[in-house]
């Protein structure tokens, strides 16, 4: 939040007369000195001579030479104020402006003013600016015909990133990210957003570590696994682990090394890491282990039971009532164990993990273009009674069409009119599509093998088989006779839709890989943060919307928005957007600055509760504001409630553009805005003010480096002596 310059000592109105006055007050007062040491020098007799020569006219005359004198000085300190205008200031600004067009080409040069001499030397560097620009601007066509070829390759491997049904994160030898796709963000996003997480945080973005969500040891202990494999020759080495999260996930990760392709000793930059949430496989896989040994203890009971009445069905004087009631328990125990036996197939399908890519289907349409298949390919007409229509099914549609085409194929072979039809019914948490006929006596020879034989008929042979694509859908078949007699069907148990959306970015937001191939480069962890350069350094760069300006009277945050700088790039897609219930009412005088009303902020997140999802989004860099003070103020106040500490370092772009614009009087946002060529937009929102900032300090790291500040040590002791620094809230 920028509060623009500080108070004035003088009022504005004021400073034009005194300036004016200056030049005469300082002459007047070496006069009366003079003239004071002169008189203290003189004998006795010549000071009474000199005091009774200069009474009269003092006495009729003295208005007039006041008079006299305060036109002098106002006229002598006028043209001082203009002179020092043409000859000091206007020169001053040029230079300003000069080095900032120096730095950024799309710098604006100010208006000419000043001395001739000024503005022929302003007019001469705007030639030059114009020139300037033209060959940049040259030079960048040439550079964007030149690197066609690499962009349309970058686009490439971005769109390979978002289809793949992986999460994928590359690491540079240091373990930050350079590049992670739509997946992995979900991922971690995930994580975070459950109870206990960081609140929906981002956990991972470009330049961070990815130590902060995988345990550091383990990447090293696999790391150093690969080096050795590929010291023994293994040109593919790679390693897999699976390690929890804080919240108790498992996540499988598989690591390979990057190849230099240049380096003809194949020197390892970095590493791609795959990673899986098998958390709910492994709870399946427990979930079916600890059914069948409910059945292994569930069917000793039975099998004993059943031993004992097959011992007594031995005895050939059994008497006949004695003989049904064996019989009978028998009987039981099998039905029991049957009814076991389906119960767990059922849950053991419903829990399987697939990997198989499925989609959802309305069931209308897959019965639909089901029947359609089987027409085409036996001739026979196929109705489509009992089906639920508004039930969605997640297929993989063009195998299953073939499952059961091929299976109405084999029928068709062995019955002149099978009479087909096709039902779809819910059942409880799966579906049953059924494929009917009319049977007549034993089920034709000809279905031998209809599970397990590669599916060789038709238009479209396939070696799949009925049961490969029954375990891609994780469901079960089985062949099942009409209890009139009448016919018989094959039943697919099938996973219903279950209309959650997968958490991605929808096809119109931006390119879904987020990449900056420059942090294979990135320089050495072990160096201090004061020694490093600005450009390599990662940033947050954030603001806050408040109720009011004073932290400690009781105002509160309404608003955090925050934007990631890595690199010398603004990653606008990695950004920080939250609304906070300050638990107060918010004054009708700053609504009308920020836009936001109580119903606004009602039933959100209070600070205490956002503040370390803050934290961690600007884990590992430098934190970047404008008139920054104000709002560490707020965050600091706020560090016992929330249990974080903001402790990085700050830098303030307002100490930075006094720094960068000396002779300025104006460093507000719009003002330097302007200045710098950045468009404003959503100003008094935190977020769009922390972009407009973010926008604002990138053009800032040019002008800072012609004035020798290029590391970030030397960028905080120079902001430590301006004026704005000594200001506290």
């Amino acid at each position: 939040m920028s509060l623009g310059r500080p108070p004035a000592l003088v009022p504005a109105h004021l400073v034009p007369l005194l300036v004016a006055l200056a030049p005469g007050v300082a002459l007047a007062l070496w006069g009366l000195g003079g003239a004071a040491a002169l008189y203290a020098a003189l004998e006795p007799e010549a000071r009474a001579a000199v005091t009774q020569a200069l009474a009269p006219l003092l006495d009729s005359h003295g208005m007039l030479l006041v008079l006299w004198w305060f036109l002098a000085a106002a006229g002598a300190g006028l043209l001082a104020r203009r002179l020092h205008g043409a000859y000091v200031d206007a020169p001053a600004r040029l230079a300003d402006a000069t080095r900032a067009a120096a730095g950024d080409p799309s710098a604006r040069l100010p208006v000419a003013e000043g001395s001739a001499q000024t503005r022929d030397l302003a007019e001469a560097i705007g030639a030059l600016a114009q020139q300037r620009r033209a060959l940049v601007d040259d030079m960048g066509r040439l550079v964007a015909e030149a690197s066609r070829d690499v962009a349309f390759q970058r686009d490439q491997l971005a769109a390979l990133m978002a289809e793949l049904q992986q999460s994928v994160v590359v690491l540079n030898l240091e373990g930050r990210i350079l590049l992670y796709n739509a997946r992995a963000r979900a991922l971690f996003r995930r994580q975070s957003a459950a109870p206990g997480g960081a609140g929906g945080a981002e956990l991972i973005g470009l330049g961070r570590s990815i130590h902060a969500v995988i345990d550091h040891a383990l990447i090293a202990h696999a790391r150093e696994g690969i080096e050795r494999r590929i010291a023994r020759g293994d040109a593919r080495a790679s390693a897999r682990f699976v390690t929890t999260t804080p919240l108790g996930h498992l996540i499988q990760v598989s690591i390979a090394p990057v190849r230099a392709a240049e380096d003809a000793a194949g020197a390892i930059t970095g590493f791609v890491l795959l990673l899986d949430d098998i958390t709910d496989e492994y709870e399946a896989q427990a979930r079916q282990d600890r059914r069948w040994l409910d059945l292994s203890e569930a069917s000793r009971a039975s099998f004993a039971s059943m031993q004992a009445a097959l011992d007594m069905l031995d005895y050939p004087d059994l008497e006949p009532a004695d003989r049904e009631r064996f019989q009978q328990v028998v009987r039981d125990e099998v039905t029991a164990m049957s009814q076991r036996l389906t119960g767990l197939a059922a849950d053991a399908s419903l829990d399987m993990k697939t990997r198989w890519p499925l989609q959802d289907m309305l069931g209308a349409d897959l019965v639909a273009a089901t029947a359609q298949r089987i027409t085409a390919e036996t001739g026979q007409e196929v109705a489509t009674a009992d089906m639920a229509a508004d039930l969605w099914l997640s297929v993989d549609s063009f195998a299953l069409i073939k499952a059961i085409s091929f299976l109405a194929a084999r029928l068709a072979e062995a019955t002149a009119e099978p009479g087909f039809s096709l039902r779809l019914s819910p059942a409880g948490s799966r579906a049953h599509l059924d494929l009917a006929w009319q049977a007549e006596g034993a089920l034709a020879p000809s279905l031998a093998g209809w599970q397990t034989s590669p599916m060789q008929g038709g238009n479209s042979p396939s070696p799949l088989s009925v049961r490969d694509v029954v375990e891609r859908h994780g469901g079960e078949i089985w062949l099942e006779r009409a209890r009139d007699g009448s016919g018989a069907f094959f039943r697919f148990l099938l996973p219903v839709a279950s209309g959650a959306a997968p958490d991605l970015p929808a096809p119109g937001e931006s390119r879904p890989a987020y990449f900056d191939f420059d942090l294979f480069a990135a320089s050495a962890q072990s160096r201090e943060s004061d020694d490093r350069l600005l450009g390599e350094i990662a940033y947050t760069v954030f603001d806050t919307e408040t109720t009011g300006l004073d932290p400690t009277g009781g105002d509160e945050i309404l608003q955090i928005g925050a934007t990631r700088i890595v690199n010398g790039r603004l990653l606008a897609s990695e950004c920080f957007d939250q609304l906070v219930d300050p638990q107060r009412s918010i004054p009708e005088a700053g609504i009308a600055v920020h836009g936001i009303r109580p119903e606004m902020v009602r039933g959100k997140p209070a600070l205490p509760q956002v503040l370390p999802a803050f934290h961690a989004f600007a884990a590992d860099t430098v934190l970047v504001g404008h008139n920054v003070a104000f709002d560490m103020r707020f965050l600091t106040l706020k560090e016992a409630a929330s249990g974080v500490r903001f402790d990085q370092p700050v830098l303030d772009t307002l100490l930075l553009a006094g720094i960068a614009y000396p002779g300025e009087d104006s460093h507000n946002l719009e003002a330097m805005a302007a200045r710098l060529g950045v468009t404003v937009a959503g100003r008094h929102t935190a977020l769009g003010d922390a972009l407009v900032t973010a926008e604002i300090f990138l053009k800032l790291l040019p002008l800072l480096r012609q004035r020798g500040i290029t590391t970030l040590g030397q960028a905080r002791a120079a902001a430590q002596d301006s004026y704005y620094a000594r200001l506290s809230y």
